[in-house]
């Protein structure tokens, strides 16, 4: 199977053709997902003793498999946090996968990892944070959160009064999800601001004052939002830093989704305080237009990164060498095996600039306020919130849970968009809601009226 054959050569082209059609395509089919029963019976046994032959296999996937999946990119994707890749990054991460660079050591990747930094320098130079400031490129948010916190907690426990106690971590209710989840897998406890809207430093301060002695003791971070998920809310960043800085906690800033709009010179303003992190995540695969997947976590002080992360073993000591000397990424986060997933931001920033970039980023923007505008003009529908970065969070009246879901499988059943809703605390009650977020600069104000139509 490693042979060089005239079926390789077969499939390469057939490979290359798909790609080059799926790139240059203006007109995506949103798919729709089927059960594993019904595709099972669509496709039948792929893995085999004696396989079912390369042709077989991709036939299979580009008449069954592909279609029961919606595509990222499709502009009438609004829901989560969709993604809209530049045509470069995608070309370059088929050049990335092809040439099978290691990018944990620079004695392996040294070309790599080089691209990568340059494409990481920028991010740095987004975040205002000052030098030494530096990152890597992680598999996503979580892991990049991950890395973070783990970093933070390996830093407060250089104090010896603080070995084997549980740490204690301060975030808000809307924070990401992999915060709170990550506070399990680092085992350390949570303690959750309640607020929907911005968490602001007086808020933060409220809670020190109800923390006893023991817990103060425990406390050892603070993680703030640059855009939440789900409705793009940025705290008081400047706030909470000026307290991180009094009570000598660890202050991460947690921008997967909204860290792309820094590049904006419109909103650049509301993340003011940033730049007073001790670590920050950036999700490139987001609001960057890089191809999943491409996190990213960046450190004021990579050296305490490099304290907490690097690994030791016989088969390792080579990397330590002078003759093996450069960056190693292995050593800022948690996995040792990486892909140079920051390539293909790389080759795109190069290719286009990066003022394509901010002009890209504010367009979601722009849509964003659009479709604010539009909800306020039609009578159906009414604005929850206003629409903070790229995201809008509405209603429409009368409409119970039920609707909303009924209306978003509806949606997607006819490949028409796929719009889901979100819940969203009013007073003390959750209330189900419709939420769009845009970061597909080929979304139109056709699209958003015409989804907005198929609410009746």
């Amino acid at each position: 199977m490693h042979n060089i054959d005239m079926e390789l050569i077969e499939m390469t082209l057939d490979v290359m053709k798909y790609a080059i059609h799926r790139i240059t395509n203006t007109s995506l089919e949103l798919g729709s997902p089927k059960k594993e029963e019904e595709l099972r019976r669509l496709v039948g046994e792929t893995i085999t003793d004696r396989g079912i032959g390369g042709e077989n296999a991709f036939q299979l996937f580009k008449d069954v498999l592909i279609k029961a999946t919606v595509p990222i990119d499709h502009p009438r994707h609004l829901a989560f946090v969709p993604a809209a890749p530049t045509r470069a990054a995608i070309m370059f991460d088929l050049v990335t996968a092809a040439s099978s660079i290691h990018g944990a050591y620079w004695m392996e990747g040294a070309g790599g990892i080089f691209c990568e930094n340059e494409a990481m320098k920028w991010l740095v130079s987004l975040t205002g944070l000052p030098k030494p400031a530096f990152g890597v490129f992680t598999s996503g948010g979580t892991a990049a959160n991950l890395s973070a916190l783990v970093a933070a907690r390996e830093y407060w426990r250089k104090n010896p009064e603080h070995q084997n106690i549980k740490g204690l971590i301060i975030t808000s209710v809307g924070a990401h999800s992999s915060v709170k989840a990550m506070a399990k897998v680092i085992d350390v406890d949570l303690w959750l601001v309640e607020t929907e809207d911005a968490m602001s430093g007086e808020a933060l301060r409220s809670v020190l004052k109800t923390l006893d002695a023991q817990q103060r003791k425990r406390l050892f971070a603070v993680v703030g939002t640059g855009g939440t998920t789900n409705a793009g809310i940025i705290d008081d960043l400047s706030g909470i830093a000026e307290i991180c800085e009094t009570e000598k906690l660890w202050f991460h800033v947690d921008a997967a989704y909204g860290g792309g709009a820094l590049a904006a010179d419109s909103v650049r303003h509301l993340f003011n305080g940033i730049e007073r992190a001790d670590s920050i995540t950036i999700d490139p695969h987001k609001w960057l237009f890089s191809p999943y997947d491409c996190g990213a976590v960046i450190y004021k002080d990579p050296q305490l990164a490099k304290e907490a992360h690097s690994q030791e073993g016989s088969y390792l000591d080579i990397f330590k060498d002078e003759g093996a000397h450069g960056f190693n990424p292995s050593d800022y986060q948690i996995q040792l095996t990486r892909r140079v997933r920051g390539m293909p931001l790389w080759f795109s920033l190069a290719m286009h600039g990066t003022d394509k970039y901010k002009w890209a980023v504010e367009q979601g923007i722009l849509l964003a306020n659009l479709a604010g505008r539009l909800i306020e003009a039609n009578p159906v529908v009414e604005l929850v919130r206003e629409p903070s970065l790229s995201c809008v969070l509405f209603r429409r009246k009368g409409w119970t849970p039920d609707d909303y879901r009924d209306w978003t499988y509806k949606n997607q059943r006819e490949g028409f968009a796929l719009v889901t809703p979100t819940k969203w605390k009013q007073g003390g009650a959750y209330e189900t809601v419709a939420r769009f977020c845009f970061i597909n600069p080929d979304t139109t104000e056709e699209d958003i009226v015409a989804i907005l139509g198929t609410m009746g």
